[in-house]
C-alpha cells in the first residue's frame, strides 16, 4: 500500500511537517519557506497548474509549490504560444487554483505584454494578480531587462519568482533552443541570475540551460534554482503538467518524463460511455431517476 507522502520522514528522516514535499501545515507554503528549504539541502518539485479540480490533487498530492504558467496558452486554452495570453485570463485561472488549493504557494505568471513597459506596469499588472486571484507571488521573465521591475515589486511587498534562460515569451527573437551554450552566452546568464537575485527575487527559473551551467549557477546564488531541462543539481524542478501526465498531444520536450497516460485513460473512457449510449446500455436502472 502506497503512504500518504504527509505521513513519511522528510529529508535526512527530519519529521514531514518539517519539509515542504508531503509536509503538514495549517497555513501556506511561503517564500521564506523556500529559502530555509535551501539552507538545509531539501530538494523540492512543483507543478504547474491552471485549474481548481487539478490544482486540489496536486495539493493532496503534497506538491508545495504550483506555478500558474502562462503555458495555459498551449495547453488550456488553444493558442500556439504562450505570447497571446492575457492578464484577464491570467486572473482567471490563477483565482480557480487558489480557490482550489489550501497549503500550497502559489505563483502566478505575468503574461507577455503585462510588465515590458516598465516597472510601474509591472507592478499593476502584479496587483491584479495578488489582490483578485489571491496569489503568494508571480513569476516574470527576463534578467537584466527585469531587474527594474522585480525591484519596484519586491519593494511593493509581492515576491517575485525571476525566470532566466529560454524563455518561451521571447519565442519570436530566441526560438525553441538551448540557452548559455558557449562562454559569452554562459556569463551572460550568471549575469541575468545575480541581477535578479540582487533585485529581490525568491527564486530563479533556469530553462533548457547546460546542466554544468544550472549547477554553477546554483552554487553562486543564494536563492532556489528551479529547474526545467537543465539538469540535476537545482535546488528545485518543474514540470508543465499536461506533458507530465501524457495528455499533451504529439512530441514534448526531451526533459520531459511521462509519469501517466492520462490522454489514454481519458479517450478510453469516451469511447466507453458513447459505446454504452449507441448500445443502449447507459443509463442502467441505477442510474435512472424515479
Amino acid at each position: 500500500m502506497t503512504q500518504n507522502p504527509a505521513a513519511q520522514p522528510g529529508p535526512g528522516g527530519a519529521p514531514a511537517g518539517r519539509t515542504l514535499y508531503g509536509g503538514k501545515s495549517s497555513r501556506r507554503i511561503t517564500v521564506r519557506d523556500l529559502t530555509d528549504a535551501k539552507e538545509r539541502g531539501e530538494k523540492w518539485p512543483m507543478l504547474t497548474a491552471y485549474d481548481a479540480m487539478t490544482a486540489s490533487v496536486f495539493d493532496q498530492a503534497g506538491i508545495p509549490v504550483l506555478l500558474v504558467g502562462d503555458s495555459a496558452g498551449n495547453c488550456a486554452l488553444g493558442y500556439e504560444t504562450t505570447v497571446p495570453v492575457t492578464l484577464d485570463e491570467m486572473v482567471v485561472l490563477s483565482s480557480a487554483v487558489v480557490r482550489g488549493t489550501r497549503r500550497p504557494l502559489i505563483v502566478a505568471d505575468l503574461p507577455f505584454g503585462s510588465f515590458q513597459e516598465g516597472p510601474t506596469q509591472a507592478l499593476r499588472s502584479a496587483l491584479r494578480l495578488v489582490k483578485e486571484a489571491g496569489v503568494g507571488a508571480v513569476k516574470l521573465e527576463g534578467g537584466e531587462r527585469s531587474h527594474r521591475q522585480i525591484e519596484l515589486l519586491v519593494e511593493s511587498g509581492i515576491p517575485v519568482m525571476a525566470h532566466i534562460g529560454l524563455t518561451p515569451q521571447s519565442v519570436n527573437t530566441m526560438g525553441y533552443r538551448v540557452q548559455g551554450r558557449g562562454e559569452e552566452a554562459a556569463q551572460q546568464l550568471l549575469r541575468d541570475a545575480k541581477a535578479v537575485q540582487d533585485a529581490g527575487a525568491f527564486s530563479v527559473v533556469l530553462e533548457l540551460v547546460p546542466a554544468e551551467l544550472a549547477a554553477e549557477v546554483t552554487r553562486a546564488l543564494q536563492v532556489p534554482t528551479i529547474g526545467i531541462g537543465a539538469g540535476p543539481d537545482c535546488d528545485a524542478q518543474v514540470l508543465v503538467a499536461p506533458d507530465m501526465l501524457g495528455l499533451t498531444d504529439g512530441r514534448v520536450p526531451r526533459f520531459v518524463k511521462k509519469y501517466a497516460d492520462v490522454r489514454g485513460v481519458m479517450e478510453n473512457a469516451a469511447r466507453a460511455f458513447a459505446e454504452d449510449v449507441v448500445g443502449g446500455t447507459f443509463p442502467a436502472e441505477e442510474h435512472s431517476v424515479h
